[in-house]
């Protein structure tokens, strides 16, 4: 390969298995925040893969799902919008949990895509060999794929075979981003989704689907302080509440964690203030999710 190759790969795959870790494994730095509720990703982040001969942007995408409310078609509008125009889509499974009948949508709505694919069998660090064995089986039954490759998202197993087979699928092309960039998502929105990140984790039943976070203010300070105020929005007054925490721990709690990933990824101090606010039923409302930056992609 003497020319420079580049272009773009879509990760899909139904909510849970893992594309964000993947897609982090595979660029070598966080460019996606990762947990295990689903629908965590809410929009197609992009993240960079550099390589001497080669730059691969990789967009993360939703979960693809049976939508329940206007957020969820919303989200399944970005993931048909990131597999139409991309030169080759890595539709993702859970090994460890089974090919089911949610993988078995994904891959019928792919094939319309008539998009060059790899399934991507993923979780193998929790499974036995027969099990992976039995999952590739199980997997090639969803269809026809250029490459049926095992990783291990959270521990890297599998993640330099599978880059160095995107490679070669890629075209001939210019360096869409300068050498060393890793991802096109701008700060402010980076610094909201980290904050969604640690709110996640703290929270349970309905409420971590109601949490959506806008970043208000971001300024860089003359004394190297960053300085930033982020909204967090939920759709009742309930769930504020249990975002704030008794005496405010749980905000506070989720803010000085997402204070510190700030400070040591961006390379300087930070100061973040967080507040809560009700946004009725916000995932139902064509105008609030505008307003939130759902906008849709028909």
């Amino acid at each position: 390969m003497d020319e420079f190759r580049s272009g773009f790969a879509a990760v899909v795959g139904r909510p849970n298995v893992g594309k964000s870790t993947l897609v982090n494994a595979l660029v070598g730095n966080k460019v996606a925040i990762t947990s295990d509720k689903p629908q965590t990703t809410r929009s197609a982040v992009r993240g960079i893969v550099n390589t001497p001969s080669c730059q691969v942007v990789l967009i993360d995408t939703p979960g693809y799902h049976k939508p329940r409310t206007l957020l969820g078609s919303r989200l399944n509008e970005v993931v048909r919008a990131a597999w139409s125009d991309v030169e080759l889509a890595l539709f993702v499974v859970d090994g460890s949990s089974g090919v089911g009948r949610g993988d078995a949508r994904v891959a019928e709505d792919l094939r319309a895509a008539r998009c060059p694919t790899f399934l991507i069998v993923n979780k193998v660090d929790l499974m036995s060999r027969d099990q992976i064995a039995a999952s590739l089986a199980a997997a090639s039954d969803l269809g026809d794929y250029e490459e049926f490759i095992p990783v291990a998202a959270r521990t890297g197993d599998g993640v330099d075979l599978l880059r160095d087979l995107i490679v070669p699928k890629m075209p001939e092309g210019p360096m869409y981003y300068e050498p060393g960039t890793s991802t096109d998502q701008p700060p402010p929105a980076f610094v909201a989704e980290l904050v969604r990140e640690k709110l996640l984790t703290r929270t349970r039943e309905e409420v971590p689907h109601s949490i959506a976070v806008v970043t208000e203010d971001y300024e860089e300070r003359d004394d190297g302080l960053l300085e930033i105020r982020a909204t967090i929005f939920v759709e009742r007054d309930s769930q504020k509440g249990i975002v704030i925490g008794k005496g405010g721990a749980t905000i506070k709690a989720a803010g000085t964690e997402a204070r510190e990933e700030i400070e040591l990824l961006f390379g300087r101090k930070v100061f973040l203030e967080l507040r809560a606010k009700v946004e009725k039923d916000w995932q139902r409302r064509a105008h609030a999710l505008e307003r939130l930056g759902f906008v849709s992609q028909s």
